[in-house]
């Protein structure tokens, strides 16, 4: 693959991690609607897209749906375990905590591309990487010694456990190169199918307000509908490690929304979380640039 192809396919990874960074917005803005709930909706709208685009498509655009079995669960499994925690997340944990617990994915990105994703990490990137979890442990103490309120300890595990599913998933995507990026298609309605079943087994329906409807449509079309697109791609063509560290754009605007919208106060924590996050990357950053 040209330079220029993998310049461009990071930049469509890049593209995702700005769309990303609505998503903590508009997942608080759904207000008391359940998490599965706000998933089988929001994965069906992006759903509902891409099979859309396949018919116009005709032939070619169904046979772009086609892919192994592997590559298929990989993607719905994923798509499905990282939202329906980054959503349960956001609704059980203080929201720029759970936020950015969750953004140690990025971090995870470069420590899972060295171990089995063929790319060498550098002192930096592991320094980079032990910034981040000095991050976590302040956002989940709130820096005030080991004591962690026991009423947000779900959401914090879930914010991790999405952290986790994320930034496997990225590396693990690359091994399917060869499945067009069209086909997240169907994983996309997987998830909302898997996100239906669970809300109809343990969660009492809502009907959503014309505004709740509105902030799932946007989301179905943004940051759980085009932002998998650009981010398939980007994973499997572009420059993974680079992506990882780039990702930590989002964090820095997802709380900047967060906090202008009035959804959350800020605290001094958060800023001093920030900026070892965003040194961790920087650091990343600047010890891939030095490999290259």
């Amino acid at each position: 693959m040209s330079d220029a192809a993998v310049r461009r396919a990071t930049l469509a990874g890049l593209a995702a991690i700005l769309l990303w960074a609505s998503l903590a917005l508009l997942t608080t803005a759904t207000g008391n609607l359940p998490p599965f709930q706000v998933l089988a909706i929001s994965f069906g709208i992006a759903a509902v897209l891409g099979l859309s685009r396949a018919a116009l498509r005709g032939h070619t655009g169904w046979r772009e749906l086609r892919q192994p079995l592997p590559a298929l669960l990989l993607s719905t499994l994923a798509l499905f375990g990282y939202h329906a925690l980054y959503f349960i997340a956001l609704k059980r944990a203080p929201a720029v905590e759970a936020n950015l617990l969750n953004y140690l994915w990025p971090l995870l990105i470069v420590v899972f591309a060295g171990l089995f994703g063929g790319v060498s990490v550098r002192a930096g990137q592991w320094l980079g990487t032990a910034l981040g979890l000095v991050a976590a442990v302040l956002l989940v103490t709130r820096g005030q010694g080991l004591h962690v309120a026991p009423a947000h300890v779900p959401g914090y595990l879930a914010a991790l456990g999405a952290a986790l599913i994320w930034s496997l998933y990225s590396v693990l995507n690359r091994r399917h190169a060869e499945v067009p990026t069209a086909a997240i298609t169907v994983a996309c309605a997987g998830v909302a199918i898997l996100g239906a079943v669970a809300h109809l087994a343990g969660e009492q329906t809502l009907v959503p307000t014309g505004r709740q409807w509105v902030v799932l449509a946007v989301m179905g079309v943004g940051p759980v509908g085009a932002a998998f697109w650009l981010w398939d791609h980007g994973t499997k063509r572009g420059d993974i490690a680079l992506l990882g560290s780039l990702s930590y754009l989002a964090p820095l605007l997802s709380t900047l929304l967060l906090v202008a919208s009035g959804r959350v106060q800020a605290h001094a924590v958060h800023a001093v979380a920030i900026v070892l996050l965003l040194t961790g990357a920087w650091l990343s950053v600047k010890a891939g640039g030095a490999r290259r």
